[in-house]
């Protein structure tokens, strides 16, 4: 394996007066040894001056090429989708450094996974084992210790009568599940959830009317009682997850950060307002750490951000067909 330019351990608490330092690093071994990456670098002429000048490799580069440094790896993520899909495929050099991001931003934004009875409603982990979020939500399973923590994605009934009883233990609960998984049980069980977290990941497309994430999240808050749903924006091609706990505005972790860019202009870069959002991700270290994804968005002065929709060539994502 080729030496990282960084120490890995660091990312987790990146001061932010770091971030621009550390990525320049970043991309500067990545435009060496990442083959595909360095073609991209060398056709767009780039430098990093700063990060608006970094070149972020277009996402749909994970459906067509092998983006990795070093020897081929022998773990794959791939997004899910139809038959007549192209999915992304993510090569993963070391699982260990994705479980260090994902765990680290989970206790960022929730504690310890121990806190909680973390449950799915996703495939389990034997359905999807190529699925980088069910991948993560197996782990933190594992990591919460909680005898009931597990998948339930077939079995309605039996995940209404376990929240029940969670409900009258006051047992901190983490609920996780596509959008349309959650509806589904939320039309077909309602209740009041006073000490469960509900978090939605977005996948509508294909199995259920279309909402906005506020008529989303409207309709989930009301049929479980909650005061607000939370989101996760992750994708099969980055190793870290941004989380919105309130009014649908994500934040990211200290090794993550959301930039935008003209629609019709791909080359012109913000750190603030609206466009196609541009991603680094400093965890995706033996792929690529510079992103461009087909999310359409607004970055605000703080860093957050909001999720607005999709440009119009691009495919559906990958998990929301999670389950066929």
């Amino acid at each position: 394996m080729i030496e990282a330019p960084i120490d890995i351990q660091q990312l987790w608490h990146l001061p932010k007066e770091d971030f621009l330092m550390v990525s320049k690093k970043v991309f500067l071994w990545q435009a060496q040894h990442n083959e595909v990456y360095k073609q991209w670098v060398q056709l767009n002429k780039a430098s990093a001056n700063e990060l608006s000048s970094i070149p972020f490799l277009p996402i749909s580069f994970y459906k067509t090429q092998e983006v990795f440094i070093g020897p081929k790896p022998i773990t794959l993520f791939e997004s899910s989708g139809t038959t007549q899909d192209i999915v992304s495929k993510h090569w993963i050099h070391d699982t260990d450094l994705y479980e260090q991001s994902f765990l680290n931003g989970f206790k960022l934004f929730y504690g310890a996974p121990s806190n909680y009875c973390i449950i799915g409603l996703l495939p389990s982990y034997l359905e999807r084992a190529h699925s980088s979020l069910v991948y993560m939500v197996n782990k933190l399973i594992q990591a919460s210790g909680h005898p009931e923590s597990g998948f339930y994605l077939d079995d309605f009934k039996k995940l209404d009568a376990l929240l029940k009883k969670l409900e009258n233990e006051k047992q901190p609960v983490w609920l996780i599940g596509v959008s349309f998984a959650l509806t589904d049980f939320a039309d077909t069980f309602p209740q009041i959830l006073k000490h469960t977290t509900v978090i939605e990941t977005g996948g509508m497309k294909g199995r259920k009317k279309e909402l906005t994430r506020e008529e989303l999240h409207e309709v989930l808050s009301t049929n479980l009682g909650t005061r607000t749903i939370q989101s996760e924006y992750g994708m099969t091609e980055l190793l870290s997850q941004a989380y919105a706990l309130k009014d649908g505005v994500f934040k990211c972790p200290p090794w993550m950060k959301v930039l935008v860019a003209d629609e019709e202009d791909p080359t012109s870069l913000k750190e603030i307002g609206r466009g196609v959002l541009h991603i680094i991700d400093l965890a995706n270290l033996y792929s690529c750490s510079f992103i461009a994804t087909e999310d359409l968005g607004e970055v605000y002065e703080d860093g957050s951000f909001k999720v607005m929709g999709r440009i119009d060539t691009s495919a559906r994502r990958g998990c929301s067909l999670l389950v066929v």
